[in-house]
């Protein structure tokens, strides 16, 4: 009886992307329910095998019953989605006010970010924590980029230590992200054709003044960018069907990449746009594809 119990929850267990703290209250009432069950039928006189079995068909696959219980339970709250949009609105409204070059307000705003991860990281990993996420790893790649104005010899001391560490981090954390839900790892990833499709935009001459001039042109409109972020992923948040959930992350993003290229004036071409289109799509896909991957190595042991 407790293997083929055993065997249900571990498969719905598997097939769930509920967040961690919900998956246990369902995995208890599941075990419950099916142990309830199984002794009534033991009680009208099934043997202990069949009453499990019995119990354990008429509830029906496992799959389709993480689904359906994804599906009530994964349309969060207007909290959770004003908490899950709250970094990319506060992106927008850094430029939106022009204030990039306030040291202070940067340094402010990275240590928040910072201690938001930290606290959701280590309460649950509730899903208005990804959209943090994906700021959080800024940092390290701009740490990245800042490697390349080392002299020669330094630069390539400081890559052999710091690249391989930052591999580590950036695979661990995506690695966990995708054990729970492939989704959350494409909200993490969201901003970061963004940032590409608008460093591109400014990155055009490499004078501190011309990026800092086309930055006061264009701050308006890449503010607007990310408050379209922010709106996606608070519908993100407050949908509960999954495909509408990888909807609202996709189709928002290319309509901001395709409002990149239309504010470049030719920066970014038709091919370029692709290019970024075809990341957007495989940066938010791909965890889907590593999860399944996964799903089928699990189910072939």
């Amino acid at each position: 009886m407790a293997t083929n119990l055993n065997n249900y929850l571990d498969d719905f267990k598997r097939f769930s992307r509920l967040d961690p703290v919900v998956k246990e209250d369902m995995l208890r009432e599941l075990h419950t329910h099916l142990e309830d069950r199984s002794q009534e039928l033991k009680d009208s006189g099934f043997s202990e095998e069949a009453a499990t079995e019995v119990a354990v068909s008429c509830l029906g696959s496992p799959q389709i019953i993480a689904r359906q219980i994804y599906e009530v339970y994964s349309q969060g709250t207007w909290r959770q989605a004003f908490l899950a949009a709250l970094p990319h609105f506060i992106v927008a409204s850094l430029f939106a006010l022009r204030a990039w070059h306030n040291t202070t307000l940067l340094s402010f705003i990275l240590v928040a970010v910072i201690g938001v991860v930290i606290y959701g990281w280590w309460h649950g990993k509730p899903a208005w924590l990804f959209p943090w996420l994906g700021y959080y790893f800024i940092p390290v790649i701009v740490a990245g980029i800042m490697l390349i104005y080392l002299p020669g010899a330094w630069f390539w001391l400081a890559a052999v230590v710091y690249i391989p560490l930052a591999l580590f981090v950036l695979i661990s954390v995506a690695k966990e992200t995708i054990s729970q839900d492939w989704l959350h790892a494409s909200v993490m990833l969201l901003p970061a054709p963004i940032l590409l499709g608008w460093a591109l935009v400014l990155g055009t001459d490499n004078s501190f003044d011309s990026v800092n001039r086309q930055l006061q042109d264009k701050a308006s409109w890449i503010a607007f960018s990310f408050l379209i972020l922010a709106l996606a992923v608070a519908t993100f948040i407050r949908v509960g069907q999954r495909w509408a959930k990888a909807g609202a992350l996709l189709t928002p993003e290319l309509l901001v990449l395709t409002l990149v290229a239309i504010v470049s004036h030719g920066g970014i071409g038709f091919w370029l746009w692709m290019v970024l289109a075809l990341l957007s799509t495989f940066l938010l896909l791909s965890p889907a594809v590593l999860e399944k991957t996964k799903l089928i190595r699990n189910g072939n042991k």
